[in-house]
């Protein structure tokens, strides 16, 4: 019989675009979970297949809800509806390429109830080569870029939780009542770096991320879009402009301006070369011609800003060296 929504504590969201054949692996790692006081919210953004249909007769026992957009409206916004048609304390989101361990949401909600002013990130695994890491969670670097921590790195021994920058947004669990005060995802994002800038909104309301690497999902990544895609260039660099100029400090964003400019500098030349010049160059393009916008968000993400500049730039990495270093270790991983 199929639970009621009657003290249901978790809403997972699992957002679907064309890629089913993941989604039912996920949902299957969901139908054995520890926990399961849980609902399923799976928001399809414009798929055409009609797959989604079998999935409450496959998975009876699943509180398993379906919605389906007529368009794509991007990663940030289906969340965004998930959000504010669930019913549980936690959101908890999960890509349909993810697949969690059978004890990832027990480990969650654990660690959820010993840090409650905290979004918690999962321990991501590869899924070809489930000895090397996927992440640890984001890391933000005072030049405005963002990347998953310890990606292609070998798996190690970590039993306790960490504080990080971020949570991925491919496997995080978030209070749901503050996920909605901050606003949720900025869904001009579409796709890419939302998660990034959600975390570091959260950030400026006092709230902290912690890495809980008990709780574990294997990942594919980038299975819709596809990895190194002109779609992740356009996506990724047009939007951690706008997180730059919308999030940052005063006095970080002035002090660390000239790198800011830099790194992008060097990676429209990077792509150029590499044959993705008009994605590049029409990401730094539409993010300039965003900026009257962003600058808007901007007097409303600062007024909500209720730690010091010194709490924030002490959980951002500050080598200025590093954002070069680990753009090239990950196109030689």
């Amino acid at each position: 019989m199929k639970k009621s929504d009657s003290g249901v504590q978790v809403s997972v969201l699992v957002i679907t675009w064309n890629n089913f054949s993941f989604l039912e692996r996920s949902i299957k790692c969901l139908s054995v979970q520890t926990y399961q006081n849980f609902e399923i919210l799976l928001i399809d953004n414009g798929s055409k297949d009609t797959f989604l249909d079998t999935l409450p007769e496959k998975y009876p026992s699943l509180n398993l809800k379906i919605y389906k957009l007529q368009t794509n409206l991007g990663f940030a916004a289906a969340n965004n509806i998930g959000a504010r048609l669930s019913r549980g304390k936690y959101l908890v989101l999960l890509n349909a390429d993810a697949f969690p361990e059978p004890d990832w949401l027990e480990r969650l909600l654990e660690a959820a109830e010993k840090y409650p002013n905290a979004s918690l990130s999962s321990r991501q695994l590869q899924v070809d080569r489930p000895e090397l890491l996927d992440g640890e969670g984001d890391v933000y670097h005072v030049s405005g870029l963002g990347w998953r921590k310890n990606y292609n790195l070998p798996v190690y021994s970590l039993t306790e939780p960490q504080e990080i920058f971020s949570a991925c947004g491919a496997a995080a669990l978030y209070p749901r009542q503050a996920f909605l005060d901050a606003g949720g995802f900025d869904e001009d994002y579409f796709s890419y770096h939302e998660d990034v800038d959600l975390g570091f909104r959260l950030r400026l309301r006092g709230m902290k991320c912690m890495l809980i690497p008990a709780a574990v999902v294997h990942h594919v990544g980038s299975a819709s879009t596809g990895k190194r895609s002109d779609f992740s260039v356009y996506y990724g660099h047009r939007n951690l402009v706008w997180t730059y100029f919308k999030d940052m400090p005063a006095l970080l964003l002035w002090l660390f301006l000239p790198l800011h400019l830099l790194v992008g500098f060097f990676f429209l030349i990077y792509f150029t070369l590499r044959g993705q010049g008009r994605a590049i160059w029409r990401a730094k393009i539409d993010a300039l011609r965003g900026l009257p916008q962003v600058m808007k968000k901007r007097r409303e993400v600062q007024r909500s800003r209720s730690v010091t500049t010194a709490d924030l730039y002490r959980v951002m990495s500050r080598n200025w060296m590093t954002p070069f270093v680990e753009f090239l270790k990950r196109r030689s991983g």
